[in-house]
């Protein structure tokens, strides 16, 4: 009997960055908890599916405190992938997140809603998995050609194009501009690494959120004038502004 072998090919393991919320907890932990749960109520969902990483150096003095932070947080529907800021012997024990820091900081997030540096968030980029249908190459732009489903995720660093619709509970990130020819009925946040010149068109607005450099904005918070119609939305004087496109 003739036995082939065959030369075992070598594992390949290749980093990746995506994007990730970071959460910073601030004393009092209590209100802080309060201020968020304020937000959810008026957008909720909004971290289902989301990489989130806890930073823990301004709100935890011992390991009970962390404890108490990642359970109530995954209470309220946010799982928590890691933490930054804790002592290595915290981390120590069944259920708790693995220690992650470094990471390139982009914008501070604005909480719609929220008290004053309450529940602000940032973007930064880190080597992890997440829930990302297609990235785009490095400062590149990125064209999908088919419809965005509910609960998927198209991330890129450059602009983004989208040639059919975004589903409520969809979302797109980019770095750059995104442009959607169909509806935008999911979340839409450009600018994400730090572009307060970035642009978002839909040729249906029907969108849960939009974000640009960081400044988010409900539908609630939103012209309801503008709903259904082709808008461009981008960002001046640090404030949102929207526009139909004649």
């Amino acid at each position: 009997m003739n036995i082939q072998t065959r030369e075992r090919q070598a594992i390949r393991f290749r980093g990746r960055s995506f994007m990730a919320f970071v959460l910073e907890p601030t004393m009092p932990v209590e209100q802080w908890f309060k201020d968020l749960t304020a937000w959810l109520e008026r957008s909720p969902g909004f971290f289902a599916g989301k990489p989130v990483i806890l930073d823990v150096s301004a709100s935890c003095e011992a390991k009970r405190d962390l404890v108490v932070l990642v359970g109530t947080l995954e209470k309220m529907g946010i799982r928590i992938m890691g933490v930054d800021g804790a002592k290595p012997d915290w981390l120590i024990g069944p259920g708790l997140p693995p220690a992650i820091s470094g990471g390139r900081n982009a914008s501070v997030v604005e909480v719609p809603g929220a008290a004053e540096g309450s529940a602000a968030s940032e973007l930064p980029a880190i080597p992890a998995m997440a829930p990302v249908v297609e990235t785009g190459r490095r400062g590149g732009s990125l064209l999908v050609e088919h419809p965005v489903r509910s609960g998927q995720s198209i991330h890129a660093e450059g602009d983004v194009t989208i040639l059919g619709s975004v589903a409520s509970g969809a979302e797109i990130v980019a770095g750059g501009s995104i442009h959607i020819y169909g509806a935008l009925r999911g979340r839409a946040i450009a600018g994400a690494t730090g572009n307060p010149r970035a642009r978002i068109f839909a040729r249906r607005f029907e969108a849960e959120l939009v974000a640009i450099d960081g400044l988010y904005r409900a539908a609630e918070d939103l012209d309801p004038k503008i709903r259904g119609k082709a808008v461009q939305v981008w960002l001046q004087d640090d404030k949102i502004e929207t526009a139909v496109l004649s």
